[in-house]
């Protein structure tokens, strides 16, 4: 649907039809990744995501006034290309003329965004915090294709010993992956299904215990399906429902349990069982089994007063999800990722770069505890901090800057809203576009 949008665009506005692309060029960058299956991987803003000054206005646009201004001179170009393949050297030295407005208008908002972006980040240098977080994240490095007892064992006895290390450092909290330890311990506390699993999640309890600080981590949350019935189907099924999750484990209980609210497309969530049954068992065939989905914006706040949420994985690429954190009351943003699957650093870094905007967008520092990588911290001028080397094993502590504010961004309270306004544009300019376009024909005969 895209290309015949942007043809339209060219053909209905002529001289301006590459403005119109531009704005159509957002609204699809926001829908094509606000679908079931839709990934924000793509989004060309996440390019710059190092040029700190020209990624500041993210803090009142999100992604979608980056993507515009990187977008528009690309249509540009290509309209400049396309009459110079057509044809004359007249026509060239005509339109050369004729575009001298728009891109000196360009240079100048060029120009006010960068000095935007050079202001806000010295002002933010001259900021102190209004308390310093001392945190131990802990990489442990374990293959996400890798399952079965002996796994679950071995990853718990590296986490655990490197925790230990790193208590030594005096940290407020220690902070796991996602799903770093994988069997539930909701489920094998309450039922006990099977002995050895049992026995590992009260290993993992009794060390809780033993702690000085809160645990973070990653944990699944097994719940019965039915409540009324009890764990064991006749059938020999376990009555049994997941949750991807966070836990904060501290005195030995869950003092609080955040459900992960956007899944991963088939593998973690497919929703057309009805319309697509054989893609439902398809994948169901190849041992994909569905994590259920979480609704509540959950603030997990410490002893000290910390207040954060932790998205999970890859729901910090979408900025709906970090700003209904902050609007909630979270002051930092954890985010709880494991991308060992990938194998490729390359894709860690795609990751990150995305991770890098809900920083600026909610002007919040975040935590990235991982697997493999990147671990690091984001300040909310979207710096990076001390990234840990991807795909080792280790720990690190960080000195996080929490920020207590009850002051939202523009983005933080109106998620999107750019976004929004260039796809109600792109519909409105392409039927008047058309419209106009018959009018003239109809005149013409």
């Amino acid at each position: 649907m895209l290309f015949p949008a942007l043809k339209a665009a060219d053909r209905y506005f002529k001289r301006w039809g590459f403005v119109v692309q531009a704005i159509i060029w957002v609204a699809y960058s926001y829908l094509s990744q606000s679908w079931f299956a839709g990934y924000p991987y793509g989004t060309i803003s996440s390019a710059v995501y190092t040029f700190l000054p020209f990624i500041q206005i993210a803090d009142f646009s999100g992604i979608w006034g980056i993507t515009f201004m990187m977008i528009l001179p690309q249509a540009f170009f290509g309209r400049y290309v396309a009459d110079q393949y057509a044809g004359a050297h007249q026509r060239m030295v005509t339109f050369l003329g004729s575009y001298r407005i728009p891109v000196i208008l360009y240079g100048i908002a060029m120009a006010g965004i960068l000095i935007y972006g050079w202001i806000t980040l010295a002002q933010w240098a001259d900021r102190e915090p209004d308390q310093n977080w001392r945190v131990a994240t802990v990489q442990h490095n374990a293959d996400s294709w890798k399952g079965g007892y002996a796994t679950y064992k071995r990853n718990f006895n590296n986490l655990r010993t490197m925790s230990l290390q790193a208590l030594q450092e005096n940290p407020d909290m220690i902070i796991w992956s996602e799903t770093a330890f994988v069997p539930s311990v909701h489920w094998h506390t309450t039922y006990k299904t099977d002995e050895a699993t049992a026995d590992l999640v009260d290993e993992f309890v009794t060390f809780g215990k033993s702690l000085p600080v809160p645990l973070l981590t990653g944990n699944p949350e097994g719940v019965l399906d039915d409540p009324s019935a009890p764990p064991l189907n006749p059938d020999g099924s376990w009555n049994r429902k997941d949750y991807n999750t966070v836990i904060m484990f501290e005195g030995g209980e869950i003092r609080e349990t955040y459900r992960k609210q956007h899944l991963v497309p088939f593998t973690e969530h497919f929703p057309y069982e009805k319309q697509l049954p054989w893609l439902y068992n398809l994948l169901l065939a190849n041992d994909y089994n569905w994590w259920e989905k979480g609704y509540d914006p959950v603030v997990f706040v410490t002893d000290e007063g910390v207040h954060f949420s932790t998205p999970i994985c890859f729901e910090d690429v979408f900025g709906y999800l970090s700003a209904g954190f902050v609007r909630n009351g979270a002051d930092v943003i954890v985010n709880m990722t494991n991308d060992s699957w990938s194998g490729a650093v390359s894709a860690e870094m795609q990751h990150l770069a995305l991770a890098v905007f809900r920083s600026i967008e909610n002007r919040r520092t975040t935590v990235r505890g991982t697997n493999s990588g990147i671990t690091a911290v984001l300040l909310p001028t979207g710096e990076v901090v001390d990234p840990m080397e991807p795909f080792t094993r280790g720990w690190h502590i960080y000195d996080v800057p929490v920020y207590d504010s009850d002051a939202f961004t523009v983005y933080t309270r109106y998620v999107d809203i750019l976004a929004y306004a260039c796809i109600y544009a792109s519909a409105i300019l392409l039927i008047f576009g058309f419209v106009r376009h018959l009018i003239r024909r109809r005149k013409e005969s």
